[in-house]
């Protein structure tokens, strides 16, 4: 994750509601208008019927109250906001309660089509619809679980099979190569790419998802491609702290990607 960010926090009332502006309804409508026809086109149907399921506004910021109310009755999830940045330990506590981080503001027109930091959006509209899907909700508090049992030093390797799963992942549906993650639904210019002709992709495989390093700042040279999602959940049941060990001992793959410009 970025170790800085430009944006700061929006602070909920006590309600746990945001006085988001005019101008940032604005936002969140142009991006859902932008980003339907993509997602409609190449998200994999678990993304769909949970986006269907939590059933979002289109022309405002989506309170995390709300979103919750959703979620509750359905997987036992609250979306609950936080600081633009966090930390793994916080992040991997908060998966293990089934409460999701979601950071507080949205992005500005500045960075309308790329931003590296999280924001709301892509918190909510790429995350939620998974959530609302009781066995993408299991397998994130179970990710959260493991990192409340690893050190500081595992949580780079155990966050590689989040990111190429639940964030970055694909999925094979009906002979078509679909998107699955929630980085992907909420990406204008990843999601399309993610699918295409340009990335790499590989058999779902936990040690090699492991082993395989990434950046957070540029599309993704390569992709891990669920056939089955029984697989997916089932790697939740691993002893993942064991697979952490052996990832370790095998070391990472070499990237895939330049080094980023210091």
């Amino acid at each position: 994750m970025p170790k800085s960010t430009s944006y700061e926090a929006k602070i909920p009332d006590a309600t746990g509601r945001i006085g988001y502006t005019p101008e940032e309804d604005a936002v969140w409508r142009d991006l859902v208008a932008r980003q339907m026809p993509n997602v409609r086109r190449h998200m994999a149907r678990p993304y769909l019927d949970g986006l269907a399921a939590v059933d979002l506004p289109a022309d405002r910021v989506p309170q995390c109250p709300d979103v919750s109310a959703v979620l509750e009755p359905l997987t036992g999830w609250r979306v609950e906001p936080v600081p633009a940045l966090i930390g793994f330990g916080r992040f991997f506590g908060m998966l293990a309660e089934r409460r999701f981080p979601a950071a507080s503001f949205i992005r500005s027109r500045r960075d309308f089509d790329y931003i590296e930091e999280p924001d709301i959006f892509h918190e909510v509209f790429g995350h939620a619809p998974l959530l609302a899907d009781p066995r993408f909700a299991a397998f994130s508090q179970a990710i959260g679980a493991t990192g409340l049992r690893a050190t500081k030093e595992d949580y780079s390797w155990l966050i590689r099979l989040y990111w190429f799963s639940i964030e970055f992942g694909l999925m094979e549906e009906a002979g078509v190569v679909k998107a699955l993650g929630s980085g992907l639904a909420s990406s204008p210019g990843e999601l399309p790419w993610s699918v295409g002709e340009g990335p790499q992709r590989r058999a779902f495989d936990v040690i090699d998802m492991l082993r395989t390093p990434y950046r957070i700042d540029i599309h993704q040279p390569v992709y891990f491609v669920i056939s089955d999602l029984d697989d997916l959940f089932r790697a939740a049941e691993r002893d993942l702290l064991a697979d952490i060990a052996t990832a370790r001992g095998l070391g990472l793959f070499e990237p895939l990607y330049p080094p980023k410009a210091a």
